[in-house]
């Protein structure tokens, strides 16, 4: 994610951290657009149809954001961390409840694509569900790698925003991304396969 001025986002989290409310109205509108531009980018993926709206998911997750009280913001960079954990959980618990409605149909599914990384391969339309039991699952084998995949994907934060939130080089941001995608992409076709050979 970027923002003109990043050093400014930092210095207002912090003011924020420390009881200023000047700060928090401040950063409102720099936190918002930056949301927005993260839902748009999901929403362009959804098919006709879709029942969450790029408003609603930034609203959702920009409410569960700014009601983080226990959170003591570092810097641009981790606010946008934890962003990404509430738009991968807004996400998924739309998912789920349009499954308990539909019972399978019409689930939200996400687009597990990048341009800026095309050494690793990318994913058609998948369900942001499984996405998500594939993340966790990932992430019982390598925490490290499925943060990498929730910052980047989720959270839309480059590799040097993703080092910086993780406090690790950029080098390993980006092997451990090439690695967690190639799992993630065997992960999710062997358990597509898996599911279409049980239809039959």
């Amino acid at each position: 994610m970027k923002t003109n001025q990043p050093a400014d986002v930092t210095q207002l989290l912090l003011a924020w951290n420390n009881g200023d409310s000047a700060a928090l109205d401040n950063l409102i509108p720099v936190v918002y657009d930056e949301l927005r531009r993260v839902a748009r980018r999901y929403m362009r993926a959804e098919g006709p149809g879709h029942t969450l709206q790029a408003t609603a998911l930034v609203n959702d997750a920009y409410l569960r954001l700014v009601d983080q009280r226990r959170v003591s913001w570092q810097n641009r960079a981790h606010f946008f961390g934890v962003a990404a954990q509430i738009i991968r959980r807004v996400l998924v618990d739309h998912a789920r409840a349009r499954h308990r409605l539909k019972r399978g149909g019409n689930v939200v599914r996400v687009e597990f694509s990048e341009q800026a990384a095309a050494s690793a391969p990318s994913l058609p339309q998948m369900d942001v569900v499984a996405l998500n039991d594939a993340l966790n699952r990932l992430e019982n084998r390598d925490p490290q790698q499925s943060r990498i995949i929730e910052l980047r994907f989720f959270g839309g934060l480059s590799i040097e925003e993703t080092a910086e939130a993780l406090n690790i080089s950029p080098a390993t941001v980006k092997r451990n991304w090439a690695f967690a995608r190639a799992w993630l992409y065997r992960e999710m076709v062997s358990r597509m396969d898996a599911h279409d050979v049980r239809k039959v």
